[in-house]
């Protein structure tokens, strides 16, 4: 065993990569900017700087940790380095901390308090910079840009894009696009993991909160709403809810109080895709025409259509769970002779690619969009403090009915392997609990960034591969176009970890944060009765009634 001495006392450490993970380990927590585990070691704001016994200072996220090394974490000196720094980053910083939409979670603010800094004595002479707003997913506002390089190395070492990126040196240097681009004039595909990771307000969600407001306050618009299976994890962060609880219930009872006329289950949407793509894989086994690509995450879909336009036409044709649900609702709004009302479908969705999604042609239905808006879990959060709601105290509510009832293979598609696992419980069509729970250790569970796994249809060997993170979705593709991968089912999830740390939840975001979501969401589907999406009995009274001739009409896309 190695040891370390940190102000004074002995602390163990055995594989820690660097110092600071030691520090931390010894219960002290250095403040950073440019350090997330999960991202490369940058190094560059120097915030968790420590002194050694002979007065050297070095940033301890870039130091190797070494046998009877000797530090301390808070001298004199290094209080007035990182007082220091966080002067600097404020006077070069946009401060309209009052109206900042990451206000109460700015990282930089929380340091400047925690620290004493209190007072800025240099002038900001930076030249005010135009925002982007150009995309229907995030807002990139380079003036609260503090150049951590946080976006840039996730962009492109999680996601594999390279969007972002440093230009010009020195004093003038700034995060920006190829040629100072719009972002919508870029290969981004809107997954909001810059998002994310950005500890200022530099990045942030699109709003769409105000005509979601204003649709609520007519009375000649119906509103009607319709909740991913990632969101009832994560909404009750930011009011005391415990990580990972599920808090579906207070969520619907918020928003019948805020008006909405309808609250139903996007989980509806997700057995619906279950149904429709596991018939599809079938058909694509039988006619030999492989791999299948799964349509559920739109970040994914507009990767492919970027970086791999021509395995494109191998993407599932069934729209995701959201557009699904919205097609039915909205079809569903249009037999209805005797309710005048126009009817509004806002989907609340975990993930900022779902913003971009809804405006996409093939999203429309006899030339009416299909969802009329996307709330992020972090706009319903804002909305149900404007409303003067505590969602820890409300008491919950039910969901609508018929389309309030799902199966915990539709819950399951907030995590990674989620979709894969609820379309082999269909195919398998066991309701044994020893075959569902060995589809379960096939190897489509867990955060691994490439999961494989081979399962037997019917006397038929069906290789499977499980992505999530955009970059990993490139290595796999990488090698179908080669031929050194073969795989007959392809699940993509653009986020790490799957819709549980999308672009569009609450931050921070971190292993420990997405372990507990994905734990929630298991939790979820251990206590339904209904496990597979054929004994969904609103769905199947569905393609008996109102789906009955147009199952290709509503639930696919018709891609050129």
């Amino acid at each position: 065993m190695k040891y370390m001495t940190i102000n004074n006392r002995k602390v163990a450490f055995d594989d820690e990569k660097n110092v600071l993970a030691v520090i931390r380990k010894a219960g002290i927590e250095l403040p950073t900017f440019c350090y997330l585990s999960e991202l490369s070691t940058y190094g560059a704001c120097r915030m968790c700087v420590v002194e050694d016994d002979r007065g050297k200072i070095f940033a301890s996220c870039s130091e190797e940790p070494k046998d009877g090394m000797v530090i301390y974490t808070n001298t004199p000196r290094l209080q007035h380095h990182r007082k220091m720094i966080l002067e600097l980053l404020l006077a070069s910083h946009c401060t309209d901390c009052t109206t900042c939409r990451t206000n109460g979670a700015c990282i930089l603010l929380k340091l400047a308090n925690q620290l004493g800094v209190n007072y800025v004595r240099f002038q900001n002479n930076k030249p005010k910079l135009p925002l982007d707003y150009s995309s229907p997913c995030i807002v990139f506002d380079p003036n609260k840009c503090i150049l951590c390089g946080d976006c840039v190395r996730t962009c492109t070492e999680i996601q594999g894009l390279g969007i972002l990126d440093f230009a010009h040196r020195g004093s003038k240097m700034r995060v920006t696009t190829a040629f100072d681009r719009p972002l919508s004039e870029t290969a981004c595909v809107g997954c909001g993991q810059c998002r994310v990771v950005c500890p200022t307000g530099a990045i942030t969600v699109k709003q769409n909160i105000h005509p979601v407001w204003q649709a609520l306050a007519d009375k000649d618009t119906k509103v009607v709403a319709q909740i991913a299976p990632a969101v009832r994890v994560a909404v009750g962060d930011k009011f005391g809810i415990p990580e990972g609880e599920n808090s579906l219930g207070k969520l619907v009872a918020a928003l019948k109080l805020m008006g909405f006329d309808y609250v139903y289950d996007t989980n509806f949407g997700a057995d619906l895709t279950v149904m429709e793509e596991a018939q599809e894989l079938v058909e694509k086994i039988e006619s030999g025409d492989l791999p299948l690509f799964t349509s559920c995450c739109p970040g994914w879909v507009k990767f492919c259509e970027e970086k791999f336009p021509e395995l494109r036409k191998h993407v599932s044709s069934c729209r995701s769970p959201q557009q699904m649900f919205s097609a039915v609702l909205k079809e569903e709004a249009r037999l209805d002779t005797e309710d005048k009302r126009k009817t509004m479908v806002v989907s609340i969705m975990p993930c900022t690619a779902k913003k971009a999604e809804i405006l996409r042609p093939e999203h429309r239905t006899e030339g009416e969009q299909d969802t009329d808006y996307v709330l992020t879990t972090t706009e319903i959060t804002r909305m149900i403090k404007e409303a003067g709601i505590d969602l820890a105290t409300i008491k919950p509510a039910p969901m609508d009915m018929p389309f309030g009832l799902s199966s915990g293979g539709a819950a399951i598609f907030g995590v990674t392997g989620g979709v894969t696992e609820a379309v082999l419980r269909r195919l398998v069509g066991s309701y044994d609990p020893e075959d569902l729970e060995a589809i379960k250790f096939t190897g489509i569970r867990g955060n691994e960034g490439i999961k494989e796994a081979t399962v037997n249809l019917k006397g038929r060997e069906v290789k499977i591969a499980v992505v999530n993170g955009l970059k990993n979705a490139g290595i796999v593709m990488n090698g179908i176009k080669t031929g050194e991968m073969h795989y007959d089912f392809v699940e993509v999830m653009a986020c790490r970890s799957g819709c549980v740390a999308g672009g569009g939840q609450p931050v921070p975001v971190t292993p420990q944060i997405k372990a507990a979501r994905t734990e929630g969401i298991y939790e979820i589907d251990d206590e339904k009765q209904i496990k597979i999406s054929s004994d969904n009995p609103f769905v199947m009274a569905l393609y008996d009634g109102l789906l009955k001739g147009k199952q290709q009409k509503l639930l696919h896309n018709h891609h050129e």
